[in-house]
């Protein structure tokens, strides 16, 4: 095992701490649903890592170490491990046409049919679709490809990602990407965003792939002329929103927003970023935006971050607003925000407590 691989671990192991299924008569490992303890309020500890609502209007909570529990209004159920999830750590949940539930989690990816749970990523999955070698556009274009039905998910370690099209599940490789340095050099995704004009946006550790079913942007440390050695990239979330504004959120130096073809430090522009700050991993200042590890936007166009370290920041286009304990959370860190049906924001806590807004104040719900 070589150095980079090893460091990536450690990375992703400490990662909250400081955070071809086939088609074909051989079926993947599955595991017959059964209900294990139901309670009438959420028992995780650890971080809520993604919030979901489906068709059917129920909630899901994933979690960091415990699994994923769903929410029909009056009662949870859990799913882990043991119920056949590739993982406790849920990085992220969405449902296909047909009402199937999939699991990002951090070492595959699972779904949930409503009745059995299944492992869509058997091992010979773990190689571009077709067998064929990543060199040049040709070759890529070959493999690559994306439609508006598509669910798209981080493939952990790897540097590429899984495509869902429908029918199968692929991994496509990164197209080929320059050699920076150690702790730049770390492609695994964090984080991923659909866009305008067709494009989808794959955030790694050490920079983003854009792709738009043809041909890919890549912005990394090189093409933004930052010295790796001061303040290099290392981001945990991005967002493009309704105005077709790219926001990339990292673990130090703050956010960065891409508008055409520029590309500005928003928190530095906004004076969220302390001047003692080494802008890398060591805790911030209250009143800061440096470590954002999650990004959205609600129906009015606002654009909220979490940070780390600082509590929720919202960006209503003019000025930005922070909340923190003092308007009632019990930790500063939110790891995840989503926008229901209703247009209520939730926000899961690295504590394992979920809040909504209503507007004016946040209020607990487990």
């Amino acid at each position: 095992m070589n150095i980079k691989l090893i460091y990536l671990i450690l990375i992703l192991t400490l990662n909250f701490s400081c955070s071809e299924n086939k088609k074909s008569d051989k079926k993947t490992d599955s595991t017959e649903f059964v209900k294990i303890s139901k309670t009438d309020t959420l028992k995780f500890t650890s971080g809520i890592r993604s919030i979901f609502q489906d068709s059917k209007g129920n909630y899901w909570f994933g979690s960091i170490r415990e699994g994923v529990a769903v929410y029909n209004g009056k009662s949870f159920n859990y799913f882990t491990i043991n119920e056949g999830l590739t993982d406790n750590q849920i990085l992220s949940i969405q449902e296909d046409k047909e009402g199937v539930i999939w699991f990002n989690t951090q070492q595959g990816v699972s779904s949930y049919d409503g009745t059995k749970i299944v492992n869509q990523t058997p091992a010979d999955i773990e190689k571009p679709q077709n067998n064929l070698p990543v060199q040049g556009n040709e070759t890529l274009q070959s493999q690559w490809m994306k439609s508006d039905q598509d669910l798209w998910f981080g493939a952990w370690i790897k540097e590429g990602v899984y495509r869902f099209d429908g029918q199968k599940l692929n991994y496509l490789a990164f197209p080929p990407h320059k050699v920076l340095n150690l702790y730049d050099n770390l492609f695994a995704v964090t984080s991923i965003s659909q866009g305008k004009n067709n494009m989808i946006w794959f955030g790694t550790y050490a920079g983003v792939f854009g792709y738009n079913g043809n041909e890919f942007e890549i912005i990394n440390d090189e093409t933004l002329g930052f010295d790796r050695n001061i303040a290099p990239l290392h981001i945990r979330s991005i967002l493009e929103d309704s105005k077709g504004r790219l926001w990339i959120g990292n673990n130090g130096i703050g956010v960065l927003l891409k508008e055409g073809d520029s590309i500005i430090n928003f928190s530095d522009k906004n004076k969220l970023i302390h001047p003692t700050s080494g802008r890398k991993g060591d805790k911030s200042m209250p009143g800061t935006l440096e470590h954002v590890f999650t990004i959205a936007e609600d129906s009015k166009g606002n654009i909220w971050f979490g940070d780390r370290d600082a509590g929720i920041w919202k960006y209503d286009g003019v000025k930005m607003t922070n909340y923190t304990k003092k308007d009632g959370f019990t930790n500063d860190n939110a790891l995840s925000i989503f926008e229901d049906d209703k247009g209520e924001l939730w926000f899961g806590m690295e504590d394992g407590k979920v809040y909504t807004f209503n507007g004016k104040t946040f209020e607990r719900q487990f």
